[in-house]
């Protein structure tokens, strides 16, 4: 089976093509087109632009995704898209591209939900020592979630979100504190180059650890953003624009986001006798993270960072583990920006 898979669900542009047999996958092509420098301006994303962005390279993405195809003289047998979660407008966008190829080709469309790929990206790769139940910890801009997973996704999959973010999700966080220290956009990757520049200081004032203490497995990185802030403005201007003093910061907002996350994961793990820990999201790029969970975690699951981040090799596996959704009633697939993994 060959899946084109489209992924818009915020600034990144992507499809990619992969082949499945006997369980196993093979990525012909992972085309991403990055929309970081339009947006650079606003410090985030805005969701028009990110709109008018993907209508103009999705046609430029798709023709550089089927170059191999073509060459090796396959066919696609179904094209999986992210319906959501998701921004409205960018979400829209590739499930009206993803019908109007299947329209054209005759094929039809796998709907999938882009949380439950940044999980099953890590089912590329052959597995040893995997045990169930197991645990996600999808980190990214929009969302921070623990998420207990009863059964392989063979078998269904069944999931439960045992906590959530509050206000900010971690990746909000980064963006947030990188533009209150005027690093620029985005926040995630500028804080962690930052941070490894910091010569084992701290910051002047050890920042708080939000809910790390709290009988629950939520999250709320508000008030880490907030407490940056405070701490920022009151600094002289002198100290602000210091070296030492960002790349410190960065360091100790890092170590307030992994010290809560992996205390949150820790807590979960042994309440619910969890066997594996699983990590997605953009924010699972970040190298200390990942260090630091390895070494936390006995039985971990990391993808790479190039499949850490958004990218549409994860919709084509989810879109895979989620073939008996795929339909030609093509006016049954919608944008659902609110949606949510399944229990």
């Amino acid at each position: 089976m060959i899946i084109l898979a489209i992924e818009t669900s915020c600034d990144d542009t992507a499809i990619a093509i992969v082949e499945v047999k006997n369980k196993k996958f093979k990525v012909l092509s992972n085309i991403v087109s990055s929309q970081i420098e339009a947006h650079q301006e606003y410090g985030g994303v805005f969701p028009s632009l990110a709109k008018r962005e993907h209508e103009k390279n999705l046609p430029a993405v798709l023709k550089r995704s089927l170059d191999p195809l073509i060459r090796a003289n396959k066919l696609v047998d179904a094209v999986a898209v992210t319906v959501g979660p998701g921004l409205d407008p960018c979400l829209w966008t590739g499930v009206n591209f993803a019908k109007d190829l299947a329209q054209k080709w005759n094929l039809p469309i796998i709907p999938v939900n882009h949380i439950e790929a940044h999980i099953l990206v890590n089912f590329q790769f052959p597995i040893s020592n995997f045990q169930f139940p197991a645990m996600a910890l999808i980190v990214s801009g929009g969302h921070t979630q623990l998420i207990l997973i009863k059964d392989p996704p063979a078998g269904g999959g069944k999931y439960k979100i045992l906590g959530e973010t509050r206000d900010d999700a971690a990746g909000e966080c980064f963006d947030k504190v990188a533009r209150i220290l005027g690093l620029g956009y985005p926040g995630g990757p500028i804080v962690a180059a930052e941070a490894v520049k910091a010569c084992g200081g701290r910051a002047s004032a050890a920042l708080p650890r939000p809910m790390i203490n709290t009988n629950d497995y939520d999250f709320s990185f508000s008030g880490l953003k907030t407490a940056v802030l405070y701490n920022f403005k009151n600094q002289p201007v002198k100290i602000r624009k210091s070296k030492k003093y960002i790349s410190e910061m960065c360091k100790e907002v890092q170590q307030a986001v992994i010290d809560v996350l992996i205390k949150k994961t820790t807590k979960a793990s042994r309440e619910y006798g969890v066997k594996t820990i699983i990590l997605g999201g953009g924010v699972t790029a970040n190298t200390e993270l990942r260090k630091q969970f390895k070494k936390r975690f006995k039985n971990v699951l990391i993808p790479p960072k190039k499949l850490s981040t958004d990218n549409a090799v994860m919709i084509a596996i989810a879109g895979y583990y989620n073939i008996d959704k795929a339909t030609k009633k093509y006016g049954n697939i919608k944008a659902k920006p609110n949606l949510r993994i399944r229990n």
